[in-house]
């Protein structure tokens, strides 16, 4: 089959929003990471879109999406990702999110319990504050000028002479290459202004600031998959491990050599977990009833799916 997965736009709330939508079958929604986009998505989607329609967007502020200045909390983003579904005609998704994105998937999921099928979570943000010091040093008040001339052209071109360096110095292994390049996406005043925004919605000099862990019990019942790079050097592979013990009922796999982009470190692999998946699961019916007992008691009801087994 063949696979088109070239940008689409849609105008919501009169911003243009960039999604890349191909395949047929039951939709599985992918949501990038900071400073990134839904090119990231490139090797999997056609081995997703052989059984799944995959909808892949660009995050308003990222990408080709416009970049207003507005709410970039992962709240508004989960709100963004209903309203362009909603403009697709689309009720309900199995949600991959990557780092940023995977916050955002978690906190869809958790606005939106009945429009989510199940829940993968890739080298997610917002299960504990580690990340890596770069991306807090940013957050800092005042860092905009810093930020403007280390991505004017001269500096640039420094960059990339001391790239050897700078591999060494930043301790992102095999990352680095990857994010050299979103570094140099931030060129644009209007992108830089729209990642600074996003970063210090979720992230300051100490850390990370947003968790779902008060929350990761209403998971029970939701099939839900973590998968880490155990060489992620931007948010560390012990995270994995803590949002496997919150989230009852979760399965988790661990990618020895990857690092915080095993979709693209192990695309192959990373398509076929995520299809076995999605497979060997129902999804997730919502009940609002169980909703409501799993909030009043602050844990989910059934003690199987407390104990965590």
């Amino acid at each position: 089959m063949a696979v088109d997965d070239t940008l689409q736009y849609r105008v919501v709330h009169g911003y243009r929003r960039a999604f890349r939508m191909t395949g047929d079958g039951p939709a599985l929604l992918l949501i990038h990471g900071i400073s990134d986009s839904s090119a990231t998505w490139a090797p999997i989607i056609p081995l997703l879109a052989q059984h799944h329609l995959v909808i892949a967007p660009d995050l308003l502020g990222h990408g080709e999406s416009d970049k207003p200045r507005g709410d970039y909390a992962v709240g508004a983003y989960a709100c963004g990702m209903r309203d362009l579904l909603s403009v697709l005609d689309i009720d309900r998704v199995t949600v991959v999110g990557h780092s940023l994105g995977g916050g955002i998937a978690m906190q869809f999921a958790y606005q939106f319990p009945e429009r989510c099928e199940r829940l993968v979570l890739v080298g997610s943000a917002g299960v504990g504050r580690e990340v890596h010091p770069l991306l807090r040093l940013i957050s800092a008040p005042g860092a905009e000028p810093g930020l403007a001339l280390a991505t004017a052209a001269p500096v640039r071109g420094a960059v990339r002479a001391i790239a050897p360096l700078l591999r060494a110095g930043l301790g992102l292994g095999k990352d680095f290459d990857y994010i050299l390049d979103r570094y140099q996406c931030l060129t644009n005043p209007t992108a830089r202004k729209a990642f600074l925004r996003t970063l210090r919605a979720g992230v300051d000099l100490h850390g990370q600031v947003i968790t779902m862990l008060d929350r990761c019990y209403l998971t029970a019942g939701m099939p839900t998959l973590i998968l880490w790079g155990a060489q992620d050097h931007v948010i560390p592979v012990q995270h994995a491990y803590t949002a496997h013990r919150a989230m009852p009922g979760s399965e988790l796999e661990i990618f020895e050599t990857a690092g915080h982009f095993p979709h693209q470190d192990e695309p192959e692999r990373f398509a076929k977990t995520v299809a076995s998946f999605i497979t060997a699961t129902a999804p997730q019916e919502f009940d609002s009833a169980k909703w409501r007992a799993y909030l009043r008691a602050g844990r989910p009801t059934s003690p199987e799916l407390s104990s965590g087994s």
